[in-house]
């Protein structure tokens, strides 16, 4: 069979390379994204490819929004705007969990349109919170900046921790080099330390979040 043969008759779209790209990401990584091996696995030619992608920076920013919106059009209506907040922020969450690319560009570029789309998706549900709106920007940021914190601490551990690393020993690791031999110079550190190892990051997000929401209540009743 020769190569023109092996080419793809099916039209190609925008939303095709866009799946075939993620497919890459998330089995080799950002660094194995390149034009060549997405023409590769769609059976084309690049050039057929940047008919609809400009660039490698174009395609990031599509994959990474096409994965966010997916997890907010997945977030199920509900009556409690508190409750809705919460499941948007955790299927955001658990995104990136299932994509860490996502959580690397997302601390690289926390302008690009995903964040826009999580931040209306926030602000949206304040008014009906009961938050005052001269408070709503503040509330809404406070929200998407705890996102983005923890987008950038799981794009650090994805960078960082190669495949099948014990969790609990390198948090171990990481406690022993804060404390050292003076573990009265850390006492709270010291005190926290077996949570810190032994913590589960999704129940941790869970938590963080319950304690902005909380402070919510102040900001209403204040």
């Amino acid at each position: 069979m020769t190569k023109k043969s092996e080419r793809r008759v099916d039209a190609l779209s925008k939303q095709g390379i866009i799946d075939a790209a993620i497919g890459i990401l998330d089995s080799d990584g950002e660094a194995a994204l390149t034009f060549r091996a997405l023409a590769a696995r769609l059976m084309t030619g690049a050039g057929a490819i940047y008919w609809h992608i400009s660039d490698k920076d174009e395609l990031l920013v599509a994959a990474v929004a096409h994965v966010v919106g997916r997890a907010l059009r997945n977030v199920a209506e509900s009556n409690d705007a508190r409750g809705a907040i919460r499941a948007l922020l955790l299927g955001v969450f658990d995104a990136i969990e299932a994509h860490p690319w996502v959580g690397t560009q997302l601390a690289r570029e926390p302008w690009q349109p995903a964040m826009g789309h999580v931040f209306e998706g926030i602000g949206s549900r304040l008014a009906a919170s009961g938050v005052p709106a001269s408070r709503q920007f503040e509330a809404a940021s406070a929200l998407v900046n705890y996102i983005l914190g923890a987008a950038a601490h799981r794009a650090a551990a994805a960078r960082a921790l190669p495949r099948g690393t014990d969790r609990t020993a390198f948090l171990g690791s990481v406690v022993a080099r804060w404390v050292g031999d003076d573990i009265g110079a850390y006492p709270f550190v010291h005190s926290v330390a077996g949570q810190l190892r032994d913590h589960d990051d999704r129940a941790q997000f869970l938590g963080g979040i319950d304690l902005i929401l909380a402070g919510l209540d102040w900001q209403i009743v204040t």
